[in-house]
């Protein structure tokens, strides 16, 4: 049987698979179509919770239709807001992950995309609030118009992160037309915060 590796976003979803349980609390600070708010609502189950956020009203009503499908919407509280926001949508309780994806919504206005400062501040709020051994995961599309940039100035950010504290990993494929998406993964390895 052939062997490939996975793209990004399911190599993401993996790592989540593989980190959440039920009863954690987990954060999509850009829930788009709402299916990575499903992924981690089925991986932090009945007793866990979920904030999902958007800027975009298609996007909050895409994932309440996609939730409601899955009988999902009680474990997930959704918010019409910019993820440069989330600080003012957080419970007092750590954030066991975090899932950025990042651009446009699919299907959407293209036009409507992320922004570096607005994303970089919202990573430092997950990061504020993340657990002991919490994971933050980051998927950047940098092959639409402003991605590059964005996707430029994530990777920036994410090599400051002080080594003492964080674990930080990027993959993606390197050999690929059309600059495809790729994923940063962090680990909170070492108790700071909250």
């Amino acid at each position: 049987m052939p062997i490939s590796f996975p793209r990004a976003t399911t190599y993401a979803h993996q790592l989540l698979t593989n980190h959440l349980h039920e009863g954690d609390f987990a954060v999509d600070a850009t829930c788009g179509r709402g299916h990575d708010t499903i992924h981690l609502a089925k991986l932090v189950g009945s007793s866990g919770r979920v904030l999902a956020l958007d800027l975009q009203a298609e996007a909050i009503t895409s994932t309440r239709e996609r939730l409601q499908t899955h009988d999902l919407e009680t474990q997930v509280s959704l918010f019409q807001a910019s993820h440069a926001d989330l600080q003012q949508h957080l419970p007092d309780q750590a954030i066991h992950a975090a899932v950025f994806n990042l651009g446009y919504l699919p299907g959407g206005n293209k036009t409507v995309i992320t922004q570096p400062h607005s994303t970089l501040a919202a990573i430092q709020t997950v990061l504020d609030h993340l657990a002991l051994y919490g994971l933050l995961i980051i998927t950047v599309y940098p092959g639409h118009e402003g991605g590059m940039g964005e996707a430029n100035e994530v990777d920036a950010y994410v090599r400051t992160l002080p080594q003492s504290l964080y674990e930080v990993t990027h993959y993606g494929f390197l050999n690929q037309r059309n600059r495809p998406p790729s994923v940063y993964a962090i680990l909170a390895s070492s108790k700071k915060v909250p």
